[in-house]
């Protein structure tokens, strides 16, 4: 990203003469009398130094800023005893929902607002091409971002989603394109980790969306797109150290914009906070504005820069409860959801399963292989580094085999080893669920920090073998670490449901029935469920 420095008073001049009259050559006692407000900003908005030096000059005012990323200035300000004159922030809706939970029932700050910019994709121009090839519009979604990623194919960076707003926006962004409600995202919605494999792609990390051009453009081979303000990425384009210009992309399936409200926090600045704003919706500094930090004046006569492009996508919902952020920060912040996870899969494959009932479980895994275009099946697909036992059952456990995703050829032979034939007469439900936690003993006790999660797949009731009551005494004496591994069982045809339940719930897990959707519906459910 580009450093903007402060330029000397007769650069200025020069640079503003075309607009307006300069000032620099004032004495002293002929320049407004000065005002200090104390602000705490956004970080990216270190670009606007030079624009706020000659508004000081102008009007006497001075912005002292203290530059934090946007959520931990948002989470710094306590309502009712702020510690600054004004807060400028990327965007307020954080802000919004703290008040709302605090319980502030005092006048909200008032806010004004000059400028904006989306949150883009910066894409190496072979990257953006085969992003765009691999979708049917050449419009790129989160979704396919998220197919690309899960298997290597495209590395990115983003900011910390605990600290920036360009970072909580994505995740924001990106798990409610996951749900696919056409909605904004509820807590209900936030019940599973559908965003792992996208992350699997995540080459990059910083705190800000500054640090994050900074990284980006002193690593530029570690990753292949760029999560931030189009801002950023057009003035890294402008800053000549770059190899090649990224290409900006905007997400088809949400868009998210930036207003970057200026908030007067202390009401007794009012004069002072008219005079800034006054000042910055000038024809001049709105032009200014656009030059400098390439941010899309909200004066609608400024004749816009041509990189700006019209922005037709669908503009993201955003969630209305501070429930929903705290649900998808935590899930992202669990060290479990770092790691690739270990699924274990229970598969019956009894005699009632032949015909278009394992051809059902067949297409739901050619899916989660890859297969499926939707948008929920690119967020659920499987994804590289993770690990995979499939155990086939009838009467008795008929065999086991791991896999790891490392590429196409692992996926092939999952497909592979579930095309097999061979059905048994019988089902022995309790007997595979009381193996599946044999491995998953082995698992936490040899991988202590991976994931471990048991998914049953059954179509009818178990008629040989242990008992459930049977099976919950064995699973009560496990050791803790397996003990606490949940089951996640998808009922089919005439399974016992009522069994089912219990035996998910008593592992802390649940039961979901295919029958009232699908089979594939049924697994995407709880994919990612831990």
């Amino acid at each position: 990203m580009r450093t903007l420095t402060k330029a000397p008073g007769a650069l200025l001049c020069v640079a503003l003469l075309a607009t307006a009259a300069c000032t620099s050559g004032q004495s002293d006692d002929q320049r407004p009398t000065g005002t200090t407000l104390r602000v705490i900003a956004s970080s990216e908005l270190a670009d606007m130094r030079p624009l706020l030096d000659q508004m000081r000059k102008e009007t006497g005012v001075e912005l002292v800023i203290e530059h934090r990323g946007t959520i931990d200035a948002t989470n710094s300000l306590t309502p009712g005893n702020y510690q600054h004159d004004i807060a400028w922030l990327s965007t307020d809706r954080y802000f919004d929902l703290k008040l709302i939970r605090s319980g502030y029932t005092g006048p909200r700050p008032i806010s004004n607002r000059f400028m904006v910019t989306p949150l883009a994709i910066g894409v190496k121009p072979r990257t953006a091409e085969a992003l765009r090839s691999s979708t049917a519009d050449r419009h790129l979604s989160w979704a396919d971002l998220a197919d690309r990623a899960a298997m290597g194919m495209t590395r990115f960076g983003m900011a910390d989603p605990r600290h920036a707003g360009s970072g909580l926006s994505a995740l924001i962004g990106v798990a409610t394109a996951a749900a696919d409600t056409g909605r904004a995202l509820r807590p209900e919605d936030v019940t599973c980790d559908r965003l792992r494999g996208l992350f699997t792609g995540r080459t990059l990390n910083a705190d800000t969306s500054a640090q994050l051009a900074e990284e980006f453009t002193a690593k530029q081979d570690s990753a292949d797109a760029l999560i931030n303000y189009e801002s950023v990425l057009l003035s890294m384009n402008a800053s000549g150290k770059l190899r090649e210009p990224l290409e900006i992309l905007y997400p088809r399936d949400g868009l998210v914009l930036f207003d970057y409200p200026m908030l007067l926090l202390d009401p007794a600045k009012r004069e002072a906070y008219d005079k800034v704003i006054a000042w910055l919706t000038t024809d001049r500094a709105q032009q200014e504005i656009m030059e400098r930090t390439k941010r899309r004046p909200l004066d609608t006569r400024i004749p816009r820069d041509p990189r700006f492009r019209e922005l037709s996508t669908n503009t993201l919902y955003f969630p209305g409860q501070q429930e929903v952020i705290d649900k998808v920060l935590a899930e992202y912040g669990r060290p479990q959801s770092q790691k690739p996870a270990h699924v274990v899969f229970a598969l019956d494959f009894s005699g009632s399963m032949a015909g278009s009932r394992i051809a059902a479980l067949r297409s739901t895994f050619a899916g989660l292989t890859g297969g499926d275009p939707s948008t929920v099946g690119k967020f659920v697909r499987f994804y590289k580094g993770e690990r995979f036992t499939v155990l086939r059952f009838g009467g008795q456990v008929l065999d086991e085999r791991d896999f790891t995703i490392s590429g196409q050829q692992d996926l092939d032979a999952i497909r592979d080893h579930i095309a097999v034939d061979g059905f048994d007469p019988s089902t022995g439900v309790w007997a595979a669920l009381d193996r599946a936690y044999a491995k998953a003993a082995e698992l936490t006790r040899e991988h202590p920090d991976v994931p471990v999660t048991v998914v049953l797949m059954t179509d009818g009731e178990s008629n040989t073998g242990p008992a459930l009551s049977e099976f919950l005494r064995r699973h009560d004496a496990l050791p803790p670490a397996a003990k606490a591994v949940r089951t996640y069982a998808v009922r089919f045809g005439e399974a016992n449901a009522a069994e089912l339940r219990r035996a998910a719930e008593a592992t802390g897990g649940r039961m979901v029935d295919a029958n009232a959707t699908s089979l594939s519906q049924a697994f995407k459910e709880i994919r990612g469920c831990r």
